[in-house]
């Protein structure tokens, strides 16, 4: 070091970066230490959405949490709803019938699509790449026609029930979920094309958030980003539920864990689930949808209307709440993200009196200052959009 840069008085410059970013979802903040533009320390403060999900659930009955896990991971709400309905159903001891369990399959892997094509859409269009950001949310958007066309909303669903679902499958479902992944796989390849190989997309993203496996097991990492890392673990396979053990169906990995790893194990889960939801369609039984239990499962309208048997259990579990018997389970299903678990507390009433979510999203955000010391403040953009944080489940 010269004698001049020895007497000149300089410092590092601390900066926030969000919450009022349009990057950071107006949720997060990042406080960053920075020698010229390579980050020198990085703190998360995830804290600016206060809607305190769980105490939410607690104040309400089993069946009012619905709409509270849509609002979870609000791209992909469906495998919420699933998610919590299956943990309710092994407190109270349901299984669901089997033209059930292929229909829910069908919608968390709709769900799941629609997940990444957001996240690969966006994180590309930070980068600059509109034209990518088009094609997705054009294939994203068919696949939102389909969940409209399943239950009659495109984002906050509310379609799982407790015991079954809220209503069947529609009149040429099938036929038009083939002619959609028909234009998807179209889209994707275009995606593919346009991202795959480009050199500025590839010098933004490789080598760039990369994590060992060791470190990423140690954080808590699970979904895309662990897998992006080499660690094959996804819950479909660990621990099936539904009928995933009967769907033939690959679970990508990467090798560095970086945000170019992270990008094509997305890709490939696109694949992955259009074959899954292929396969669940060409199986899918007949019969019901909904177990058989009025103490548990709400009545149809029609009997609703005409029994008075119905009116009286439909009644009771409006007013009351369903009560399962006092206990405590976990349950966790795969999401777009990663590990997606409910524990769930009993004492027998018709509220819950512990509903704790576990969002695979926490441990990915906790992980930022180890991805980003000695970056660059540019790798904070394509790092943050690849570990896919959705603050509604984030939320503490």
């Amino acid at each position: 070091m010269s004698e001049i840069a020895k007497d000149l008085h300089t410092e590092h410059m601390v900066i926030n970066m969000g919450p009022s970013h349009p990057v950071t979802h107006g949720t997060v903040k990042f406080l960053v230490t920075l020698d010229g533009e390579t980050i020198e320390d990085l703190k998360v403060e995830i804290g600016y959405l206060h809607r305190g999900f769980e105490k939410m659930c607690e104040s309400g009955t089993w069946y009012q949490v619905f709409p509270y896990t849509d609002r979870l991971n609000y791209v992909s709400p469906l495998i919420n709803n699933v998610g919590y309905a299956l943990a309710v159903e092994k407190l109270i001891g349901i299984d669901v019938p089997e033209r059930c369990k292929y229909v829910r399959v069908i919608a968390c892997e709709l769900s799941r699509i629609a997940d990444h094509m957001t996240n690969v859409a966006a994180g590309g269009l930070e980068l600059g790449a509109f034209t990518a950001f088009l094609y997705f949310v054009e294939a994203r958007e068919l696949v939102w026609d389909l969940i409209e066309m399943l239950c009659g909303a495109r984002v906050t669903t509310n379609y799982v029930r407790i015991g079954g679902l809220k209503n069947d499958l529609p009149d040429g479902f099938k036929q038009k979920t083939l002619e959609v992944f028909k234009r998807c796989r179209v889209l994707w390849s275009d995606v593919n094309k346009l991202l795959t190989k480009n050199r500025v997309f590839i010098d933004r993203v490789r080598d760039v958030g990369t994590m060992p496996a060791e470190e990423a097991i140690a954080y808590g990492f699970t979904g895309p980003c662990l897998r992006a890392c080499g660690v094959p673990y996804d819950v479909r396979k660990a621990n099936p539920y539904l009928v995933y053990d009967r769907m033939d169906f690959e679970v990508p990995i990467g090798e560095t864990g970086d945000n170019f790893d992270k990008y094509l194990v997305r890709m490939e889960e696109i694949n992955q689930s259009m074959r899954i939801v292929e396969q669940a369609l060409e199986q899918l039984p007949g019969g019901p949808i909904n177990v058989d239990m009025p103490y548990y499962r709400w009545q149809s309208k029609d009997d609703i209307y005409n029994r008075i048997d119905s009116l009286i259990f439909h009644f009771k579990t409006v007013i009351e709440g369903i009560k399962p018997p006092p206990g405590e389970v976990y349950l966790a299903v795969e999401s777009g993200n990663g590990e997606l678990g409910f524990y769930l507390v009993s004492d027998g009433s018709g509220k819950p009196y512990k509903c704790r979510v576990r969002p695979p999203c926490f441990p990915l955000t906790a992980a930022m200052p180890r991805m980003m010391k000695g970056r660059l403040i540019a790798d904070i953009v394509p790092t943050f959009d690849m570990i896919n944080m959705i603050g509604g489940e984030c939320d503490r």
